[in-house]
């Protein structure tokens, strides 16, 4: 019972944590709004990119999931981002290695814009063969798009994008 597993092992919020959170979720609304509408704008702008081959966002209207989305996601549809790059594992790589507003981790939905590379990060673990039974291509990269500034995000991308392709 959850209840006594709180009691028994001491898992209960502090006083200070309780009132962070009770005024977190007074902007809560508006924080994920803004980060579901600059994903949006995003996603777009990668899906022009030529270095750009696929981009994976079900806000986009060739999203397979475009439809179910428009009727399910009510407020906007999401804050991460997943694309490939052209130039395979390598590029991927010097890509999210190369932001410089985007945090290079794992975590994805805070406030920070966040980047990863799934095939050696999240999904290192798994050979090949498994990553790519489950759409986790070499080229594949995964964003969290936080509060920062659309066109700030945009150019730190575009940058890291021109880094990338100079090493492929």
């Amino acid at each position: 019972d959850l209840y006594f597993i709180q009691n028994a092992t001491g898992a209960v919020m502090s006083p200070f944590d309780a009132f962070l959170i009770s005024r977190g979720m007074k902007t809560l609304d508006l924080r994920v709004r803004a980060q579901c509408e600059t994903a949006l704008e995003i996603a777009a702008w990668l899906e022009e990119d030529d270095r750009v081959s696929r981009v994976l966002y079900p806000g986009l209207t060739q999203h397979s999931g475009y439809d179910v989305a428009v009727k399910q996601m009510k407020g906007g549809f999401g804050a991460m981002v997943s694309f490939e790059v052209l130039g395979g594992l390598n590029s991927a790589r010097a890509m999210a290695n190369s932001t410089e507003l985007f945090q290079l981790a794992v975590s994805l939905g805070a406030v920070e814009s966040l980047i990863e590379q799934p095939a050696t990060m999240s999904h290192a673990s798994y050979d090949r063969e498994d990553r790519l039974l489950h759409g986790i291509t070499d080229e594949l990269v995964r964003i969290s798009v936080g509060l920062e500034s659309p066109a700030d995000l945009k150019n730190d991308l575009h940058n890291a994008l021109e880094m990338a392709m100079a090493t492929s």
